[in-house]
């Protein structure tokens, strides 16, 4: 994957815990998405 995309989304077939994904809006780019993770890993 190169720094210009983003993951997929997920399949019926993924099996795997995106909770820590609940707070980011719909619609956020990869950006936002690794501030959010960085915000998270701080607290």
């Amino acid at each position: 994957m190169t720094k210009t995309e983003c993951a997929t989304e997920p399949t019926e077939d993924d099996d795997r815990d995106d909770s820590h994904l609940d707070d980011v809006e719909v619609g956020a780019g990869c950006t936002e998405i690794w501030e959010h993770l960085a915000e998270k890993r701080d607290e």
